[in-house]
């Protein structure tokens, strides 16, 4: 167990922990939110040794449990004693932007039961000055967005692991039959000559070779192939900086058969490299042959 790194994420309420937790679970990090001060070392003791395809532990410890300010310092000590290697992330921010930020999401401040909010911010501040005393990264998320914040995690811990890599779906579709909901990014493939017109080509689909030639075996997508893949290449290392896990490319033409199944085969074979995971769906063609 003393392999794993322990990431701890602390502080002031409103500043970013899920955000920075999700951040850590993307680049390969075993992660529980709210975990109570006093279970920390019994959970230390479960043999997750075994699975070596983690990259360290993670987390999320703060004002919600009660008792935390007291059986924190003395918790944390005790394991990096014991050799555990612990470092504490510690996310805070603007007091205006904390107010902002809980009136947004509406959500009950820890210490404003019988407090305004904002004095329920104020005396959470005070109150876990000990606790950023601590801190091995202080992280003031008042300009971050979600994005930005998940960047800094992840430029934190890049010398800890190599983030995971974001996933990448491609996805034929048919315009007639919708565009794909949860699309990144949508290239239009309808300007391609249509197999469909050519009676021996209509009852394939775009899988088959000679559909494929069709397509594809012309100037015309030959200069599309090259501008797209650079456009593809030049895009992605963009979003994987962004933090983004998983990232859809849905190819369409009119009925989802044939000129865009022809493209997402082809952009497929040019994306799937070693250690880079790539899935390719033909939504309407398997939506026919189901």
């Amino acid at each position: 167990m003393h392999r794993h790194k322990i990431i701890i994420i602390t502080g002031i309420s409103g500043s970013g922990k899920s955000v920075a937790l999700a951040a850590l679970e993307d680049a390969g990090f075993y992660c529980v939110d709210n975990m109570p001060v006093k279970l920390l070392p019994k959970f230390m003791e479960l043999p997750l040794q075994a699975d070596s395809e983690i990259a360290g532990l993670a987390f999320v410890m703060d004002m919600r449990e009660k008792g935390f300010l007291t059986a924190f310092p003395e918790n944390f000590h005790s394991l990096r004693d014991k050799g555990y290697d612990i470092e504490i992330f510690f996310l805070e921010a603007e007091e205006t932007i904390i107010l902002r930020r809980y009136s947004q999401t509406r959500r009950h401040h820890p210490l404003s039961q019988e407090r305004t909010l904002q004095e329920g911010i104020r005396a959470e501040v005070e109150q876990m000055s000990e606790i950023r005393e601590l801190a091995d990264h202080v992280i003031d998320t008042s300009g971050y967005n979600v994005h930005d914040l998940k960047s800094v995690i992840f430029n934190i811990v890049e010398h800890i692991v190599s983030a995971k890599p974001m996933r990448i779906h491609i996805v034929s579709f048919g315009y007639k039959h919708g565009i794909p909901h949860d699309a990144d990014l949508i290239m239009d493939v309808r300007f391609m000559t249509n197999p469909f017109f050519i009676p021996e080509l209509k009852p394939l689909d775009g899988r088959n070779r000679s559909v494929r030639d069709f397509v594809l075996n012309n100037a015309t997508t030959r200069t599309f192939l090259e501008k797209f893949h650079e456009l593809v290449d030049f895009l992605l290392p963009l979003y994987e900086k962004e933090g983004k896990a998983y990232f859809t490319i849905a190819i369409g033409c009119t009925g989802g058969q044939h000129r865009s199944v022809a493209v997402a085969e082809a952009l497929h074979e040019y994306l799937n490299k070693p250690g880079r995971p790539v899935k390719l769906t033909h939504r309407d063609v398997d939506l026919k042959n189901r």
